[in-house]
């Protein structure tokens, strides 16, 4: 029982094959014992199954349940035993028959078979005949009473149920038929919904229950057949339920992982020994947050949270089974056909330490790096590298850290003179990590109105520290989920670290560093980063601006340009705009945007302006023109013909085009004009406006009504401004042409 008191033997393999249940008080006196045995032809026992009594607190009632869904419900008195309460009859159908059962809280849940009436259906459709349900088992001061049968999911595979405190695993019985055997189901009954989940593919989809018509198996992987059907089946030897409300699994290949009731997985360890066979034994239990796991006789204590290896013993005995332990935490016992086994996972005062969770990353990150850079085909494992004395690196950084970490807790062996010299160079960064462990203990601690301000500040940390690092793959992935589950912390981490603020005149400044901008600008680009939803650096912080600082982003983009032109040389393809220019990665992060406003076409005109390119200053003044803001058109020419005469001829040809469609730029001629470049003649203005004249459906009349069309009187100004302009050729000859004397004296002859 889950108290530790009650213990219940299901005896399959007596010398007569008769099935019986014995069930007795570990440390109860005699006589208070159940004994049940069956003559044939009785149908198969499919669970017992403890269930608290809600009459009597501390009190335990035992239900013994029948393939063909029969009940019997016993309850313990104490000083008398146990004594049959009710049988029940737990099926509705005559023809079901349970093959997997489990209790979650006060109810009953399980997978039955439901037969299908044509014996002649074919393979698809006898193998949907199964049906998972559940039902309350109420207990009164009258007896026991069963709640109507509620359907969880009809027309499914053969699943295995298995139940955690608030929800219930949907496990594939079989591997036959293959698309259902290539994910798992879990069934939330506060929240009435099923999440299918496919943990090695990282895909999780959840769906409500709200009407009976919902729960077809076959409806509920509508919209999802697609991407299942691509899956690899899943690969399960093993599984059961931890008390944290996890699911272990365990794979053919010995893979221990741990799947979340949110549908995610987590690796924890590695059995040894290799394959393992269909009809070997594993034998799972968690002890708080130990996973202890008996294969093949040997007994692996393994740290949940870790994955490390705690201990690993060899048993006497091949077959044994976890018994429950509540309040002694630090042992595990064992059942075996010689009797119950205590293990004590507790050490010894005077027993030597185990390494920090710290050091033993170390060697484990060591054991990759030198991997990667081997030129051997042998693996190099941490045992190796702490006994082979060829790569002192980690063993140097493994003596420092414990003797750090260990100091406060006794006193720490002396430190070799060269470690000391590289503790003193690293004293600073043990600190830094010392605080932000320390932090860390806080966010877990602190209550819950004090944990947003403490998690700004871890953000912080995390940030600034990943920024002073080598801006790979993995760095920038674990940035994206930063700024993914910390948006508000990770914008203030970047105004932080690259000292982003406004001076007296309302300008935006910022002071980082060089090295900081290198990350930001020239680490990883979307083509080196793939397609799997990481975006880099640089679109992380503009998207944050966009969030929380929007008018900024163009300040951003153009500080951003400034540090570039004097870093890198102009179109270095090591440089970022020697790929894609920064504003217009800072326009695609604009366009991700789900919902379209008026802002976000301002924003995308500054962005093109503050980049000052000649194309993006066309596009923008094009964008403005669609928009007919002419005020904001007539600025926009102005200030920016001054740039280039390529841009002003650019800019004064494509105004002079729309003058001459409509009448909408007439009120701005005076600041136009001006605008005119001097290698513009006469002949050239008249060329563009009679290119881009309105053709009118009508005959042409002198005087239309209309009082839109283009008139000499219109373009007179801007003509006498080019004709009386002095000619570029009469400038070269001036000086001839100036002369005093004309023409100039001959030349005294020499004899």
């Amino acid at each position: 029982s889950p108290d530790g008191q009650h213990l219940v033997l299901l005896q399959k393999s007596r010398p007569p094959p008769l099935p019986r249940v014995v069930a007795f008080q570990r440390h109860g006196i005699a006589g208070a014992d159940l004994e049940r045995s069956w003559q044939p032809p009785q149908p198969a026992l499919v669970g017992l199954l403890f269930l608290q009594s809600p009459v009597t607190l501390g009190s335990w009632l035992l239900a013994i349940v029948w393939e063909h869904g029969r009940t019997e419900v016993w309850h313990f008195v104490v000083a008398v035993g146990w004594q049959l309460l009710q049988t029940l009859e737990l099926c509705q159908g005559a023809r079901a028959r349970i093959v997997s059962l489990c209790s979650q809280g006060a109810s009953l849940v399980w997978c039955e078979e439901r037969p299908p009436l044509d014996a002649h259906l074919d393979v698809s459709k006898s193998a949907l005949r199964f049906c998972v349900c559940t039902r309350a088992l109420e207990v009164g001061e009258q007896g026991v009473r069963l709640g109507t049968v509620r359907i969880v999911l009809h027309n499914s595979p053969e699943y295995q149920v298995l139940a955690s405190p608030r929800h219930v695993f949907l496990v594939p019985a079989t591997a036959s038929f293959a698309t259902t055997s290539k994910f798992l189901l879990i069934w939330h009954p506060e929240k009435a919904k099923l999440t299918i989940a496919a943990p090695s593919a990282g895909f999780v989809h959840s769906k409500a229950l709200r009407s009976s018509s919902e729960s077809d198996f076959r409806k509920l992987l509508l919209g999802s057949v697609g991407l299942l059907s691509g899956l690899a089946p899943l690969d399960i030897h093993t599984s059961a339920v931890s008390n944290s409300g996890g699911l272990l699994l365990v794979s053919t290949k010995g893979a221990v992982n741990m799947v979340e009731p949110d549908g995610t997985q987590r690796h924890i360890f590695d059995l040894e020994g290799g394959p393992l066979a269909q009809g070997s034994p594993v034998q799972l239990k968690t002890f708080g947050s130990i996973l202890a796991c008996v294969l093949a006789g040997v007994l692996y204590l393994i740290d949940q949270n870790s994955g490390r290896l705690i201990e690993k013993k060899i048993l006497s005995m091949k077959e044994v089974h976890f018994l429950e332990s509540p309040g002694e935490e630090d042992s595990i016992q064992l059942l075996s056909q010689t009797g119950i086994y205590s293990f004590s996972t507790s050490k010894p005062e005077d027993s030597s330490r185990p390494e920090p969770c710290l050091v033993e990353m170390v060697f484990e990150e060591a054991c990759r790096y030198y991997q990667r850079r081997s030129l051997s085909s042998s693996k190099l494992t941490v045992e190796k590298l702490k006994k082979g004395g060829v790569f002192q690196a980690p063993v140097a950084l493994a003596a420092i850290l414990q003797h750090s970490l260990c100091q406060k807790q006794k006193p720490a062996r002396g430190l070799q003179d060269t470690y000391a010299k590289l503790l003193s160079t690293m004293s600073l960064e043990l600190q830094s990590y010392m605080s932000l462990e320390l932090l860390k203990t806080c966010v877990v601690c602190a209550p819950e109105s004090e944990v947003e301000s403490y998690c700004e500040e871890l953000v912080e940390q995390e940030v600034s520290r990943v920024l002073q690092s080598d801006m790979d793959k993995d760095n920038l992935t674990y940035l994206n989920s930063i700024f993914a589950s910390f948006p508000k912390a990770a914008w203030k981490a970047t105004r932080s670290c690259l000292q982003l603020q406004q001076n007296g005149d309302g300008l935006l400044v910022a002071r980082a560093t060089p090295e900081v901008w290198k990350k930001v600008l020239g680490g990883l680009q979307q083509e080196e980063v793939g397609q799997n939803g990481v975006v880099p650096l640089f679109e992380l912080i503009c998207a944050s601006f966009l969030r929380f600082k929007p008018k900024w982003l163009p300040s951003f983009v153009e500080l951003t340009q400034q540090y570039v032109s004097t870093s890198w040389a102009y179109s270095s393809k090591e440089g970022p705009e020697g790929r894609v220019p920064l504003y217009k990665r800072a326009l695609g992060v604009l366009a991700r945007k789900n919902k379209r406003s008026e802002a976000d076409d301002e924003m995308e005109l500054e962005l093109l302006l503050c980049s000052k390119r000649p194309k993006a200053v066309l596009q923008a003044l094009q964008l403005l023109i669609r928009l007919k803001r002419w005020q904001r058109v007539v600025e926009v020419a102005e200030k920016f013909s001054k740039l280039s005469p390529l841009l002003n001829k650019e800019i004064f040809t494509t105004l002079l085009a729309e003058f001459a469609q409509h009448r909408e730029l007439d009120p701005y001629l005076d600041t136009l004009w001006p605008l005119c470049p001097a290698e513009l003649t006469a002949s050239d203005i008249l060329t563009v406006v009679l290119q881009h004249l309105p053709r009118s459906q009508e005959d042409p009349v002198p005087f239309s009504s209309e009082g839109n069309q283009l008139t000499v009187g219109l373009l007179k100004p801007l003509l006498q401004r080019v004709v009386q302009r002095p000619c570029v050729q009469d400038e070269m000859y001036s000086d001839a042409l100036q002369s005093p004397t004309f023409p100039p004296p001959t030349p005294p002859r020499e004899h």
